[in-house]
């Protein structure tokens, strides 16, 4: 789980280090904000386009190497990028970063619905949660400062060497099969099942709304700090990494909670239901009030939005695990990434035409605010009961 929660920090360092960048980038190759949007996004169409594949690969192979390969091709990635000095290198560098990230969540819930069970995958997935917020709070202050201080290429070209170092305890302690709660599955039913149910386009709807907020701070809150809100790079950097730390402290407490809630005879129905329903909507609105409040009230309201954002990442996970079990885990993960993470590609790109055009954030804010609310409707009404469906075949 340390290794899981490791992976989780380093994946969403990597996939924001980018937007830290962003004001650096912009003078160095004098890019557009379009052209910002464009290479934030181009990362989410790959990963987004082979989660399926990945939550193919994680059900049918042995889910250890699948996770490791991915995570060494997208190490890589990032180490590269340091070097390149095109738009289209970079391109193609966020492409293949992508592919080596769309490993990882179809592994995460392989690996926690065979070894961790249902009265502990809401702090097991906090663990992970907590993880996805301390990976841009780190990457927000250090690499803010770093940049700041050496410039942004050899802050990408060390994080990525650095981070294969992982993979030596990873291939150490991985997982072994007899440390199973749950019997190994393979086969099971079809991705042409798995769309036919409710519950998926309902995990589906939260995943995207819920994205589209955590995907707008990571791609383009340090440039609405700096470009709007007129703070220095400096300042940006601890007001950043602050929020993601928030992020990270309110999905592990949240996760515990929950899973003390369940343990003392709450349904998962409603656990999981309402810590992703209310978070999701809260973060959305929050973020607005931030748009919206002076400058010493924005920046409460902000922490506070990712703090919402932390109750909501706890439980998305588990809800899935639960419903997908041991036989559909892998590839219900993968097609519920694959779409909710389409709000990455379109909310890079969408806010930077906007910002473009309107020469302000407010609209983006606002857009962000309404999808998060629509996220928090499709965790409370559009998915069923949370338990293990019974799968044909």
């Amino acid at each position: 789980m340390a290794l899981l929660a490791l992976a989780a920090l380093i994946n969403y360092i990597d996939r924001g280090n980018l937007s830290i960048a962003a004001p650096l980038l912009k003078g160095e190759l004098g890019l557009s904000f379009s052209q910002i949007g464009i290479l934030s996004g181009s990362f989410f169409f790959t990963y987004s386009l082979f989660l399926p594949v990945s939550g193919w690969l994680a059900d049918r192979f042995d889910v250890k190497w699948v996770m490791a390969l991915g995570f060494f091709v997208w190490s890589g990635a990032t180490a590269v990028t340091g070097s390149l000095h095109a738009f289209t290198a970079l391109l193609a560098a966020r492409l293949m970063l992508g592919i080596g990230e769309s490993v990882a969540y179809p592994s995460y819930a392989r690996t926690l619905v065979r070894h961790v069970p249902e009265v502990g995958r809401g702090f097991a997935n906090a663990l992970i949660a907590a993880g996805v917020g301390c990976g841009p709070a780190l990457g927000t202050f250090f690499g803010g400062t770093l940049m700041a201080r050496f410039g942004w290429r050899p802050f990408f070209i060390v994080l990525g060497v650095l981070s294969m170092v992982w993979l030596i305890p990873w291939i150490a302690w991985m997982p072994r099969m007899g440390a199973a709660v749950s019997p190994v599955e393979q086969g099971g039913a079809g991705f042409l099942e798995l769309v036919k149910e409710r519950s998926m386009w309902g995990t589906c709807g939260g995943l995207f709304g819920a994205n589209y907020v955590l995907y707008f701070e990571i791609t383009w809150l340090p440039t609405y700090l700096v470009h709007e809100r007129h703070f220095s790079m400096g300042t940006m950097a601890k007001i950043g990494g602050l929020g993601y730390l928030c992020y990270a402290a309110a999905a592990a407490v949240f996760g515990w909670i929950s899973d003390r809630w369940i343990a003392a005879g709450g349904s998962p129905t409603l656990v999981r239901k309402t810590f992703a329903g209310v978070g999701a909507g809260s973060a959305g609105l929050l973020l607005l009030g931030c748009a919206l409040a002076g400058p010493t009230a924005s920046v409460i309201l902000l922490l506070l939005a990712f703090a919402a954002g932390g109750m909501c990442g706890s439980n998305i996970w588990a809800i899935t695990q639960t419903l997908a079990g041991p036989r559909m885990a892998g590839r219900w993960t993968g097609l519920q990434n694959f779409l909710g993470n389409l709000a990455g590609v379109i909310v890079p790109t969408v806010t930077g035409f906007v910002v473009d055009y309107s020469g302000r954030f407010l609209m983006a804010f606002v857009i962000m605010a309404i999808v998060a609310m629509l996220a928090a409707l499709s965790y409370f009404f559009v998915i069923g009961p949370v338990k293990e469906i019974a799968w044909e075949g």
